[in-house]
């Protein structure tokens, strides 16, 4: 039995940081709600697909955003995952630091993109600040973490214990994952304990091309997460963890569904559903923990299936 993490972080980006407080509800719109012509597509379609099948997701929510736009947008994003069944985590983007009314710091503070540009002492503070406003929510059982952007250090970790976090997903050897400073010269590809905390990391596998690539929903084919899925299960890996978006079941405008991406959606919950003799979809409550000394090698996926994601890539970026 594999353990798949269906993991989906939930954000909220304004067009730039000028007239935030006039451009959030539209945005809060788009990146959460997902109206179309065509139907709703954002979060609340996503919890009932998972639903419909019987699923288990694992909803990493971004708060600090809320210390700019108000309490409540936050515990309507969070009241959709809570009455859908679904568990919250937390997620972390630093760049709505600076944009709070009550400034966590003292002093100028410049806009620093990632966690990991915090010391330690900071980052135990950013990480309880969020816990705080989730805890605002109606959420008292936190137990795992990501950074935005995978930004994460190895103070994090230990920022995290502080606070109590058992879990951290935020490990992505596609993505500033080997200069994290967590286990200098070893890839990361399953769950391991450093610092008190279980580090869980992101699947990556070898597209073909020798690239490094992270299973994320709008970036694999249906193709390849299938059968890095198999492939996984039959290497007796412990997780399989898989990226979406609150908003990535739309095109790029945000205005229409991305076909190619729901379809894929809906392959990848059937599928789950089919094979849950095999494949069991998790989240970090209740999760028992393992942790593997010695790390295999990412998945491989062959050429021919990146060929045939690069064509529906073109197809999506022409006509979504």
């Amino acid at each position: 039995m594999l353990d798949v993490f269906f993991t989906v972080d939930v954000e909220i980006w304004c067009e730039g940081w000028q007239d935030i407080d006039k451009q959030f509800p539209e945005a809060f719109r788009r990146y959460i709600e997902g109206p179309t012509s065509k139907g709703r597509y954002g979060l609340p379609y996503q919890i009932e697909v998972l639903n419909q099948h019987n699923l288990k997701g694992v909803f990493f929510i971004e708060p600090l955003f809320a210390m700019r736009c108000g309490q409540q947008a936050l515990d309507d994003i969070v009241g959709l995952v809570r009455q859908g069944g679904q568990e919250v985590q937390l997620h972390l983007h630093t760049e709505w630091v600076n944009e709070s009314r009550e400034p966590l710091f003292e002093g100028y503070q410049p806009k620093r993109q990632y966690l990991r540009h915090y010391n330690l002492a900071e980052q135990t503070r950013l990480i309880a600040k969020g816990i705080e406003m989730l805890h605002k929510s109606g959420v008292q059982d936190i137990n795992a973490f990501r950074a935005g952007n995978f930004a994460f250090d190895r103070n994090t970790l230990s920022a995290l214990a502080a606070n109590k976090i058992p879990f951290d997903s935020s490990y992505n050897a596609s993505m500033f994952g080997s200069d994290s400073g967590f286990m200098p010269g070893v890839q990361l590809v399953e769950p391991i304990e450093c610092e008190g905390v279980h580090e869980y990391p992101m699947t990556v596998f070898n597209d073909g091309t020798s690239t490094l690539r992270h299973t994320q929903l709008t970036a694999c084919s249906s193709e390849e997460l299938l059968s890095l899925l198999w492939q996984a299960l039959e290497q007796r890996r412990n997780s399989f963890v898989i990226l979406s978006h609150g908003f990535e079941l739309l095109n790029k405008a945000k205005n229409s569904p991305d076909d190619v991406v729901v379809r894929r959606f809906h392959k990848l919950c059937a599928f789950l559903d089919r094979h849950r003799d095999s494949f069991r979809t998790c989240g970090f409550r209740g999760l028992t923990p393992t942790s593997v000394t010695a790390q295999p090698g990412p998945l491989k996926s062959p050429l021919s299936r990146t060929g045939a994601r690069m064509m529906t890539q073109l197809y999506r970026n022409r006509y979504g």
